[in-house]
């Protein structure tokens, strides 16, 4: 039942059913009774559940035989993508009808290499750009190295003079206490405790966690007044705990107030409900430049926009934001995949780009403008701020033909990839 399998894809996802039906818009008592069994379902909800669960609909009402089917066939292709070409794609269908164990046994190991190499993806980011697991590794070891130092001087057969002696012990019990300091904080930072927020550290960090926590929706500054109640916003934000943080926090607020103000959220969401979340056919409709459409758009609430990413990058490629959506992962650090389309705006900020892009099991339809920070002098180039906006994948009928793009260099597994600054730690870089 169409139901059931909702209520298992919901289980999968860790998501609650209260969380899934604020995002499908629908009420949570409905919801329940859907996946009871109770109601019967189809057309926009069906499509938009099937939408933030991340699966075909046609998954959901055709049951497991379906799934398993598609779980396969995504198996082979991404083999074949990684240079490991060999499973009869055509005969997928048979196997899952004269071998259903062992399809699912194939798909199971599928989905588990995929999650796998998704953790080993972030825990590598982490290791390689996170500042504040650095400054801790590098206070453990120093304070190692200090405590080994005194503890030669002092095991050395020939005699110290008491007060130096005195001195050295108390320098190994104050390096000693702080080397059980480091190392507490070093393994909460790891754990990542529930009570301790140690896992923004960095001020973008910061910002993200405060912009995440809001779904990058701040209803108390829309409308007039909205630059006068920014400083309340930042002041309320636990997230927000360094000044960096809370100076970066006040200029993504202070642009959301001018975008509030071109494009407001009335105007906005009447022109989404009568064209869709197409960026060129709502600044056509409003007159509103396109930069400041992709952002009103990654700014809407899920329940009216839909699913909607967004990256930002400055002149030199450097990350300013990320909203990730889709399943489209976006590294912590400046460095990303340098086959986005994002950065073909570097050399051609004039040329706007749409294409469909695969990330592992994510496809995308991702459409990049470029918005001028300032304009060109006799003195220096004009200034200008990449911004690509991540959708639904629309499908080749719609959108042409796939570009295959990853995270970043060290964990992606394209392999021949002529854009690679750095091997891949999953081993198949070169």
């Amino acid at each position: 039942m169409i139901g059931s399998r909702i209520r298992e894809r919901r289980v999968i996802s860790g998501l609650k059913q209260s969380e899934l039906a604020k995002r499908a818009g629908i009420s949570a008592s409905y919801l329940n009774l859907i996946e009871h069994n109770r109601r019967r379902i189809g057309g926009k909800t069906l499509n938009r559940l099937a939408d933030i669960l991340g699966v075909a609909p046609v998954l959901l009402s055709e049951g497991a035989e379906a799934t398993l089917i598609a779980a396969l066939r995504e198996a082979a292709a991404r083999a074949e993508t990684e240079g490991r070409a060999g499973a009869e794609a055509d005969r997928v269908e048979e196997l899952a009808g004269r071998f259903p164990g062992w399809a699912r046994l194939l798909s199971d190991l599928a989905r588990q290499r995929a999650e796998l190499e998704g953790t080993v993806k972030a825990l590598t980011d982490r290791l390689a750009h996170d500042p504040q697991l650095a400054a801790s590794l590098h206070e453990v070891i120093s304070t190692v190295t200090a405590i080994r130092s005194t503890a030669s001087i002092l095991a050395d057969p020939r005699p110290l003079e008491p007060e130096w002696q005195t001195r050295f012990h108390r320098n190994i019990n104050e390096d000693s206490q702080r080397l059980a300091e480091g190392a507490e904080a070093l393994v909460r930072y790891l754990e990542q405790a529930p009570d301790a927020r140690s896992e923004v550290m960095s001020p973008q960090d910061e910002l993200h966690a405060f912009l995440e926590e809001h779904r990058f929706h701040f209803p108390v500054l829309e409308g007039a007044g909205g630059a006068d109640r920014i400083a309340a916003v930042i002041a309320g934000a636990d997230r927000l705990e360094s000044q960096a943080a809370r100076s970066l926090a006040r200029t993504v607020l202070g642009q959301y107030v001018i975008d509030a103000e071109r494009l407001p959220a009335e105007e906005m969401a009447r022109a989404v409900a009568e064209h869709g979340p197409d960026p060129a056919a709502i600044a056509a409709a409003t007159g509103v430049d396109m930069p400041t459409v992709f952002r009103r758009l990654a700014t809407m609430p899920e329940t009216e926009a839909g699913p909607v990413g967004l990256v930002v990058c400055d002149g030199s490629g450097t990350l300013m934001l990320r909203k990730p959506a889709l399943g489209f992962t976006m590294p912590r650090s400046a460095a990303a995949c340098a086959l986005w389309p994002l950065y073909q705006l570097l050399t051609q900020p004039g040329a706007p780009v749409r294409l469909r892009l695969r990330q592992g099991e994510a496809r995308v339809l991702a459409l990049t403008v470029s918005e001028e920070v300032a304009p060109a002098r006799f003195d220096r180039p004009a200034l200008y701020r990449p911004h690509m906006l991540l959708l639904p994948d629309p499908g080749p009928e719609a959108a042409g033909p796939l570009r295959e793009v990853g995270v970043n260099c060290q964990v992606c597994p394209l392999s021949d990839c002529e854009a690679r600054r750095e091997p891949s730690i999953l081993g198949r870089g070169f």
